[in-house]
Parts: structure tokens; sequence; C-alpha cells
């Protein structure tokens, strides 16, 4: 079973099982209660009889009130029984409590490393601002069960991240994840070392085994959310006629997704980049769709799976991917897009995003991962211009 982190502050998310009644039993005393005091009689020629009357009446009234909203209570407390989950301290969740909850957004870090780069925390934070009613889910290969790292962690980006009530922070444990999937055969006769791509091949092993147990949408670590996606099941064109793997979202079961499963194990070739990941998706859409070439903004659907125009996510596509990078005249606003891929597997030289540059990143940054840009970018920068308290 996936276990849980201590990653953040008691007044965020959590899930508590409701007190429900056993066997589905209510108390009575309310209604026993309530009927002797309407039952009561009035003793005869009793001059004081009127008053006490209208008074018994606003009690009456008074205590059916309470009655009515102990009931409404009641059935909260039982409705709750099947919905399971109340607010409460984050940090005791599961991986599997949050991810049953659906509509997770998914992350994955297959590195080892433990501090998100600043290009990761914006794409979470992101995603945390603009679905704010769904948890954002990062797992990190670099996790452990025994790992604790909550606000006042030394890794900033922790800090920032975990403060956000709807993100999680999980260890990646890939033998649990693929368990009944075809993955998991694959992966314990796999050997990592050998691999040569084997960062991006465990990632999208991890986000098939992910999406088709749980549902949600998968989105890569360089994907800057700008506005909901509408789909529930889609993928990503990144030009006419070949889809990507960097976002993608269905529901749980989904049988694409498991017959995506099915081909990656069968069709397996570790040397080739991509072979399990954009080009799996597009071999086995192009099974079941009859893939054309796009026009103007319109998306294409088939076999109830909606294939998003490339304006959705790739309006730069990956040659132009440094214009990221660059001071633009005029920024383009977006208006087609969901959200926007930076292709940071093509930033070899590692630009990044620097305060006062006015490039379109920062720009991006500042609208929509302000905190992932003040905490990270701006304030870090201005620490590097204070003198340090051993300089004389």
């Amino acid at each position: 079973m996936l276990r849980t982190v201590l990653l953040s502050s008691p007044r965020s998310w959590a899930l508590r099982k409701a007190d429900c009644h056993r066997d589905g039993k209510q108390t009575n005393w309310k209604r026993g209660f309530v009927r002797t005091i309407i039952q009561r009689p009035c003793p005869r020629h009793d001059p004081k009889c009127p008053g006490r009357v209208r008074m018994l009446k606003k009690m009456q009234i008074c205590l059916c009130f309470f009655f009515v909203s102990g009931i409404l209570y009641e059935i909260s407390l039982l409705s709750s029984c099947f919905s399971s989950y109340m607010p409460m301290a984050k940090s005791f969740l599961t991986p599997e409590q949050v991810l049953n909850l659906g509509k997770s957004i998914i992350f994955l870090e297959t590195t080892e490393r433990l501090e998100p780069p600043p290009l990761v925390s914006c794409s979470v934070e992101s995603a945390a601002r603009i679905y704010q009613d769904r948890p954002i889910i990062l797992f990190m290969k670099g996790l452990t069960n025994d790992t604790a790292l909550d606000l006042n962690s030394s890794y900033a980006a922790f800090s920032l991240l975990s403060s956000m009530k709807n993100v999680f922070i999980f260890p990646l444990q890939m033998e649990t994840v693929f368990q009944e999937t075809p993955l998991l055969q694959w992966y314990n006769q796999v050997v990592p070392e050998q691999e040569k791509n084997w960062v991006h091949v465990s990632s999208d092993a991890s986000r098939l085994a992910l999406i088709w147990k749980y549902g949600g949408i998968y989105m890569d670590t360089d994907v800057i959310s700008i506005r909901p996606i509408p789909e529930k099941s889609f993928l990503a064109a990144q030009k006419s006629r070949f889809s990507s793997n960097g976002i993608f979202g269905f529901p749980a079961r989904h049988k694409f997704i498991w017959d995506c499963m099915e081909n990656f194990v069968l069709k397996y070739n570790g040397k080739i980049w991509g072979n399990q990941g954009p080009f799996l998706m597009t071999r086995m859409l192009k099974t079941i769709c009859n893939l054309t070439d796009f026009k103007g903004t319109e998306d294409h659907s088939c076999q109830n799976i909606s294939f998003l125009n490339p304006q959705r996510f790739y309006p730069i596509p990956y040659p132009a991917w440094g214009r990221y990078y660059e001071v633009w005249d005029k920024s383009p606003n977006f208006n087609h897009s969901y959200a926007l891929h930076l292709w940071n597997f093509m930033n070899h030289n590692r630009k990044a995003v620097v305060a006062g540059s006015n490039t379109l990143a920062e720009k991006l940054y500042k609208a929509y991962c302000p905190s992932t840009y003040e905490d990270l970018i701006q304030n870090a920068q201005l620490r590097d211009f204070m003198p340090s308290e051993d300089v004389v």
C-alpha cells in the first residue's frame, strides 16, 4: 500500500471518517421529548392557562426547529458515510486516500533530486491555483517513507508548495504503482542501470499506471496551467496527427490507458527516446481513430476521446522553445490555450527565469505562479546582492 509523508501544516486538507450510526439506527430521544411537551394537557379553569399555552407553543416551535436541525445534521453524517471524508490535517493522508477522491492533477519527479527547481514549483503552483477544488499531487522518487519534510524544511520549494492547501507531495514507489497492471512484469524484469532513458521511461510507465488506477489529469513538470481543462478523456496533439504524452486525462480504468500499458510492454524499446511516450500514444490513437490535420483551432474527437488542438498546450512548438526566454514586443494572449508546455527537455543550456528580465517566461511566472516568482526567484536574487555578515 502507498504510504504517506509528513509534509504540511495541520490547517490544510485531510480526510476523516464520519461518525456513522450503528446499523443505520438513529436515537429518538428528541422525538419523545417534543411529544411530551406537545401532549401535556392544560388544567381546566386555570386563569394562567392561555399564557402558558402560548409559552408552550413558542417552546414547541423552538424545539421543532432544534429537532429538524438535529435530523438534518444526522442525515449529513449518514450521507458522509458514503462520501466518507471530511476536512482534517492533510499530513496524515496516504496517497491512496487522496487519489481515491478522484480528479487529481498528477506530477512526477523520477530523478533523485529532493529540491524541486523553480519551473517544477511553478507548474505545481499554477495547477493548484487553477484547480483549487482538486488535489494536486507531486510524486517524487527521491523521497522515502522515512522522509519527513514540513513547512520548516531547508528546501525552499518544499516549504512553498506544502503550504498550499490542495498540494500533496508523496514518495513515488513504482513497484506499488505498477501492481495490478501489465507493467509490473516489465518492471520486475528491466534493469534500470542498463537503460539509456530510464528517467523518461519510468515516468512514461508511472503516469499510465496512476491515471489508469485512479483517473485524473497527468501533467509534465514544465507545464504552466492558465485555465481549467474542460475535457475528461483527452490527449494533447503536439502537432497534426501526433500526440504528446506530456499532458492527458482519463477517468479511472479507461480501456485506452489499459491498452497503452499492454502495448508499452509488447513494443518496449528503451533505446528509442519516446517509444513508450508520445510515440506510444500516437500509435495507439491511430488504431482507433482516423487522424486528420487540424484546421484553425478546432479539436478532434474519436471514440469519446478528445484529441485537443496543438494550440491548447503547444502554441509555441518545440523548435521555437527558446522564445519563452526572450523579450517580446507584444506578449501573446494564449486565448486558445489551457496550459503552456515550456519544453524543458530542449533546454540544454538551462535557461532560467531572471527577475527583471521582462521575458515571456517571467511574465508567465508573475501571472500564474506568483509565489514561486517572489520566493524562489525575486527574493533569492535579492539575497544574493545582500552583503554577508562575515564581510567587514
